[in-house]
């Protein structure tokens, strides 16, 4: 399992427990699964999808940062 943190300049807008992570990067989608490099990647307009529990969920968004790094992915949105 990783920490999945969507975080706007007001809030933490999300923060959970996911399996994985699609997001949208400036070279096209990628996903992040459990132990995963580290990395900072840019994002572009797009869609956050995951999936916790089994269920999947989603967050579109107008672009950002992410940084992976130990099991943990942050997304800080512009």
């Amino acid at each position: 399992m990783m920490t999945l943190k969507i975080i706007s300049a007001e809030q933490i807008e999300f923060e959970g427990t996911v399996e994985q992570v699609t997001l949208p990067g400036a070279m096209g989608l990628f996903q992040v699964l459990k132990n995963h490099a580290a990395l900072i990647a840019a994002l572009t307009q797009g869609t956050v999808t995951w999936v916790a529990d089994g269920r999947t969920e989603s967050r579109d968004i107008n672009g950002g940062v992410a940084d992976v790094k130990n099991n943990v992915v942050s997304v800080c949105l512009y």
